[in-house]
């Protein structure tokens, strides 16, 4: 999730013309904070993420989505092999 993020905040400023100066000023964050943010090395609270998102003009939803997944996918387990459920683990009677 950190690496993700720290894509998202890396690229976000960017697309927005922003510096991590401007960054700074607006969020109130360091720019030690924010370089280490966009390089994954933090792992930052929801309230961070939320005064992060209002700094940027974006939501919070936009600092952890993950840009490439399809639609519809929950991207860490989309892959994982489905269980059984109780209901289907049990033997007929017979």
């Amino acid at each position: 999730m950190r690496v993700l993020v720290g894509k998202n905040f890396a690229r976000l400023p960017m697309e927005r013309g922003l510096t991590q100066e401007q960054v700074e000023e607006r969020s109130g964050f360091s720019q030690w904070y924010i370089s280490s943010l966009e390089r994954g090395r933090r792992n930052p609270t929801i309230i961070s993420l939320y005064e992060l998102a209002n700094a940027l003009g974006v939501t919070v939803a936009d600092l952890i989505a993950a840009s490439d997944e399809p639609k519809g996918v929950d991207a860490p387990y989309a892959d994982a092999p489905q269980q059984a459920s109780p209901s289907q683990k049990r033997k007929p009677q017979g």
